[in-house]
């Protein structure tokens, strides 16, 4: 069994990959439990990894979430799983690369993948997807180009970690201001929106320079500056026709429900790992 921390597509691909397995999930939210009159960390490892089978844990509040999954994690004696944090979606990564091998092969080698920001009408999205994409995608050989306005930076030692990983497994990684530059030759392009969270805290602030980038969207005019046989990639949900063109999102070049099916199946193949 399961203690989820979560909601939408991320806790559904959770209880129906749990359910295929033959086993049994619970859904919990901390407003609705005691973690909103008290109870720490240690608590919920201790009680939930006796309770259960396994924990998931979402968890993307800037500064807070890996922390706190980590701070759960070292107080239970069940597996306790990244559902999402503020730094690292490892089950959408496997989602990912499981879904670019069905598409373009097992070698993958001198394929180029960008990692493109997009306008979106909440700022404050989490930037765990592209950290988690610069970081596992040179290992399967790719080479990753990340395109983002100067704001929209990610964490240094990601950030530094990348570009060793991409010298380690012999690949590229290099980072532009131009959407229609990351684009140009792409043969996965995986473009979505995320928070200006190093750049300032303020609302008001923020909104301002985002709405600077409107033209940061994925239609058919930049997605044929790419590869003729590249692929769209998004972790969904998306913001239709200001993230992506439904054009885009619904046309032959989209792999976004493939993407979105595997990360049950992903996340199916590490919970039948980790769990006894």
């Amino acid at each position: 069994m399961l203690f989820f921390f979560s909601s939408t597509h991320t806790r559904a691909s959770y209880e129906a990959g749990m359910a295929q397995l033959g086993g049994h999930a619970a859904f919990m939210e901390s407003r609705t439990t005691q973690v909103s009159h008290g109870d720490t960390e240690k608590e919920l490892g201790e009680i939930f990894g006796r309770y259960f089978d396994g924990i998931v844990i979402r968890h993307c509040d800037w500064g807070i979430g890996n922390k706190y999954i980590n701070h759960v994690a070292s107080a239970s004696r069940s597996p306790v799983l990244n559902m999402q944090c503020d730094v690292y979606h490892p089950h959408q990564c496997l989602a990912d690369i499981m879904t670019i091998i069905e598409k373009k092969s097992r070698d993958l080698r001198g394929k180029k993948i960008v990692v493109s920001w997009a306008y979106a009408s909440s700022y404050l999205k989490p930037i765990s997807v592209p950290q988690s994409l610069i970081l596992q995608m040179p290992r399967f050989g790719l080479d990753v180009t990340l395109a983002h306005p100067p704001e929209f930076k990610l964490m240094s030692e990601i950030m530094q970690q990348a570009q060793e990983q991409a010298t380690t497994f012999d690949t590229k990684f290099e980072v532009v201001d131009s959407m229609k530059e990351g684009f140009k030759d792409a043969e996965i392009v995986y473009a979505k929106s995320w928070g200006l969270l190093l750049t300032t805290n303020d609302p008001e602030e923020g909104k301002k320079i985002q709405n600077q980038y409107k033209d940061w969207i994925t239609d058919s005019k930049k997605m044929a500056l790419a590869h003729k046989d590249a692929i769209y990639m998004h972790p969904l949900p998306a913001d239709r026709d200001v993230e992506v063109t439904s054009e885009v999102m619904d046309g032959p070049q989209s792999v976004v429900f493939d993407q979105a099916e595997n990360r049950m199946h992903a996340q199916k193949a590490v919970m039948a790992l980790t769990m006894r």
